[in-house]
């Protein structure tokens, strides 16, 4: 197991460890994205399905923009999520979160256990601010957010386009760390999907 390693007990299914991705993480997160049905990346903001996306990450990673961990089980990566942040100019306080998880392991608690690691992460980078971007169709995204602390600043209309060429409103989420892991800890009080 990684060092830096969180196990997740899901309400379902097998046990998940979330860490910190790899460079040798790569092929196996490359056949993630592939396997992700094409409507759940209809709305992703880069073509995941090149492995040349992968590698940009990696790079940011290695430059400290961007801080991206994996979901385990069984040996295969069934989520993803990553945290951006600006390394300079006037938003140096404010970062950006991602996610996507495998369809079979939705609404389980996963999306929630992904953010947790990620709102940690932007605490100990001494980040103010977090924000999310979804797509207005993206009913359980958004939805998630809301319930982890996360309000609306903005809604830009048609400001999406899809895989298809349909145009759809974008909606920015954002919420102050400190308020996020609150609560994030009283959905932990009425569930825990048993993270150690």
């Amino acid at each position: 197991m990684w060092p830096d390693t969180t196990k997740v007990v899901l309400r379902q299914g097998p046990e998940v460890h979330i860490r910190p991705m790899v460079a040798a993480d790569a092929e196996a997160l490359h056949r993630f994205f592939l396997a992700l049905p094409e409507e759940d990346r209809l709305f992703l903001e880069d073509d995941v399905t090149k492995p040349a996306f992968v590698q940009q990450l990696l790079a940011e990673q290695e430059a400290g923009r961007a801080f991206p961990v994996v979901a385990e089980a069984s040996g295969e990566i069934v989520g993803y999520g990553v945290l951006y942040r600006p390394l300079f100019g006037w938003s140096t306080h404010v970062g950006r979160v991602r996610m996507a998880v495998a369809r079979s392991f939705q609404r389980q608690g996963l999306g929630t256990a992904i953010l947790r690691e990620l709102v940690r992460k932007a605490q100990g980078l001494a980040l103010d601010k977090l924000v999310a971007e979804v797509v207005e169709d993206q009913v359980g995204a958004l939805r998630a957010f809301e319930r982890l602390g996360f309000h609306r600043e903005a809604t830009l209309g048609n400001h999406v386009q899809d895989l298809s060429g349909k145009k759809r409103d974008l909606v920015l989420l954002a919420n102050d760390v400190a308020h996020i892991w609150e609560h994030m800890e009283a959905l932990v009080a009425d569930f825990e999907p048993s993270a150690g």
